[in-house]
């Protein structure tokens, strides 16, 4: 049950960043559009507003590697699009390469909303399952308020600059996810459903599981849903 725990709680600091991500941005509002001196409309249609078009992508299309590549590989991908997000747009020298930044930020965070929810459930059991997955939404809201905490105490500390740094810290948090979820195992369903690997579902579900026998009755339980869910899938299909 820790080791559940544990995993839960790593992939849910995708959600942390999600709220991070979200509204770091407000710190760098002013200060940019003063800086590249751009209109009204082009600055909050364009450049503000271009993480939250990558997150309108990023959850429309989240499913896609959340299937084909795993809940895992997805999120490692989302923490590296987090990571590559928070340094080019401390780094832009343009509203441009900044939006550009920002936009496969709000893909990594769109993305995460489809994985990570996914990934809890998959690993936790019935009694257990709302608790772990609503960490995912606290750590949104935890994100946030993190999020203005650090934009005050980084004000006027970069001068005309703190905005960068506003934007560049979140590569720390984004980086020690990119490492923690490493360490996290495959979905036991994905395995299953996906790859037909039963031999890596149960080696997870043995983890997951005090003893042999329920780990051996859920992985038949995953399998019987899949069987149920392949039927129906024919049924309308046909």
């Amino acid at each position: 049950m820790n080791k559940t725990w544990n995993w839960s709680l790593t992939v849910a600091l995708a959600g942390f960043l999600f709220g991070f991500d979200t509204v770091v941005i407000s710190g760098a509002n002013a200060p940019i559009k003063e800086l590249w001196e751009t209109s009204a409309w082009f600055h909050g249609v364009f450049i503000m507003s271009m993480a939250l078009w990558g997150t309108v992508l990023g959850s429309l299309a989240g499913g896609i590697p959340t299937k084909l590549i795993g809940r895992k590989n997805t999120l490692i991908w989302v923490g590296i699009l987090y990571l590559i997000s928070a340094v080019g747009s401390g780094l832009a020298q343009d509203p441009y390469s900044f939006s550009f930044f920002r936009f496969i930020g709000g893909i990594g965070v769109g993305a995460s909303t489809v994985a990570a929810p996914a990934y809890i459930s998959e690993i936790s059991s019935a009694h257990s399952r709302g608790r772990l997955v609503a960490l995912y939404q606290f750590n949104i809201v935890f994100g946030i308020l993190i999020a203005f905490i650090s934009n005050y105490l980084l004000s006027g500390i970069g001068g005309a600059n703190d905005w960068r740094f506003m934007l560049g810290i979140e590569a720390i948090p984004a980086a020690l996810y990119c490492l923690l979820i490493f360490g996290v195992p495959k979905s036991p369903r994905w395995l299953i459903v996906e790859k037909n690997d039963e031999a890596s579902a149960l080696a997870t579900l043995k983890l997951i599981h005090e003893n042999e026998l329920d780990a051996l009755k859920e992985l038949q339980s995953i399998k019987d849903h899949n069987t149920v869910e392949s039927r129906s899938s024919n049924l309308f299909s046909g």
